[in-house]
């Protein structure tokens, strides 16, 4: 693929890019790897303190910085003016906490003095998405670097931008040359990165094939991978929820960003009870959704952001609706320029429909209807994926009883699923391994080493 921006909201092309020489990549990971020997040496809180400085940065052009990712993606201005704002909160947590989340852990031995010490690994790469192009990033990179590490960046082909722009402010901050450099590369130059002798470790945000790509590469070089894959979350509606609130809730989880995240409400999983009045509020709600600009401040939903995205949404909508689902919303391309699709639900939805099985990345509500809790639970675990489930239901004993039951990385009880610094992030099954964010995230790609002293 080209590394170029295409506006979605006209599908017209507002700047290429040259593609990096392999000879080029080369130069740049070697200067990373000797401002790494320096970096490495500095003090958690100097280190801090210019992470700190970059949330200053973001807060201060966070209008610039939203506008970039609009116009690449297609997202919301409003939603991405938070993007940035959420970005500013990750540098400052990890500024705020690395101490002592990296503090030198003492674990009483029979030695005069024992403990585990945690130390950067080197040069750590991340190949990220385009949906979220500035968080994806940033809540890896904030861990990296307070630990000592320093970050290659290998971005979505259709977000140069903003992986420029994620450059620009770290330099902006003070940030030595050479802690954060993007490459601008396409996947076919990855793993020959993978394999430089320099680089430590590896990070991926994306689809299951490119998962396994990135995985099987650094598997075969005996390097670290943190991977976080796709996602076709459970939304549980039991017979004691709030309705008017689950349906609330749970329309903008499943359109925000445009639809398209890995942790959206996709399947929404409905008790025989409640699913009529469910699935009537909810198609209200989804037609009422405002569709347009995504500049303009008003607009709920912008369109997809790629062409060959939405045909292939597109194609899913059409063959899930042969196999026997209902659309009761939506389900035609809009038209109009760009690559706008509307807010679409798909009712009656059954196991071998190709809706029932994998992931439609944008605003498309699947709804399938369970006998009762037992089965609801069955259907939630009957996916390859596992990357986080919301649970609507008003005895919370019981709910804690049922996330047991749940295979996920996260069970959000009464809210929609979302990502917060201070708890770990990532999933299981096919939506990957490893974890991202809180204490966990920043201990993914360090050298837990134990000391013993007699």
């Amino acid at each position: 693929m080209a590394i170029e921006t295409i506006n979605p909201t006209n599908n017209k092309l507002v700047k290429s890019f040259e593609k990096m020489s392999n000879e080029q990549v080369n130069k740049i990971i070697t200067n990373s790897e000797n401002t790494y020997k320096e970096w490495r040496t500095t003090t958690f809180e100097n280190r801090a303190n210019l992470l700190l400085k970059t949330a200053n940065v973001l807060r201060k052009n966070k209008a610039k910085y939203a506008e970039i990712m609009t116009l690449e993606m297609g997202k919301p201005i409003t939603q991405s003016i938070g993007e940035v704002e959420k970005c500013a909160w990750v540098c400052e947590y990890y500024a705020e906490n690395v101490e002592l989340m990296l503090n030198n852990e003492i674990i009483p031995t029979d030695a005069s003095e024992s403990f585990v010490q945690f130390d950067p690994i080197g040069i750590v790469l991340a190949v990220m998405p385009w949906n979220f192009p500035f968080w994806q990033v940033f809540r890896f990179a904030a861990p990296a670097l307070l630990a000592g590490n320093v970050c290659l960046l290998k971005h979505a082909s259709n977000v140069p931008m903003s992986a420029l722009a994620i450059e620009e402010i770290f330099i902006a901050a003070g940030l030595p040359d050479g802690t954060f450099k993007t490459l601008l590369i396409d996947s076919s130059q990855v793993a020959d990165v993978i394999n430089n002798p320099l680089v430590k470790a590896t990070t991926l945000t994306g689809s299951e094939p490119a998962g396994m790509a990135v995985a099987s590469a650094s598997g075969k070089a005996l390097k670290k991978s943190v991977m976080e894959l796709g996602g076709s979350d459970p939304f549980i509606i039991f017979t004691d929820a709030n309705i008017d609130e689950a349906v609330n809730v749970g329309v903008f989880a499943r359109t925000m960003n445009n639809g398209q995240s890995c942790i959206a409400a996709k399947r929404f999983i409905l008790v025989d009870e409640i699913a009529d009045e469910f699935e009537t509020k909810f198609v209200d709600k989804m037609n009422s959704l405002i569709v347009g600009d995504p500049m303009d401040s008003k607009t709920e939903l912008g369109p997809i952001a790629r062409e060959d995205l939405l045909l292939e949404l597109d194609y899913q909508v059409k063959t899930s609706e042969k196999q026997g689902a209902e659309i009761i919303c939506g389900g035609k391309r809009l038209d109009r320029d760009g690559a706008f699709y509307p807010a679409t639900v798909l009712s009656n939805v059954q196991k071998g429909n190709l809706a029932y099985s994998e992931e439609l990345f944008g605003p498309v509500a699947i709804m399938i209807r369970a006998k009762d809790e037992e089965e609801a639970i069955h259907i939630a675990n009957d996916t390859p994926f596992g990357l986080g489930a919301s649970l609507w239901i008003n005895n919370i004993e019981k709910a804690k009883r049922v996330v047991k039951e749940i295979d996920s990385g996260s069970v959000f009880i009464n809210g929609m699923v979302k990502s917060d610094p201070r708890l770990p992030f990532g999933g299981t099954k096919t939506s990957g391994y490893g974890r991202e964010l809180s204490h966990y995230g920043i201990k993914e790609f360090v050298n837990i080493k134990a000391v013993w002293i007699k």
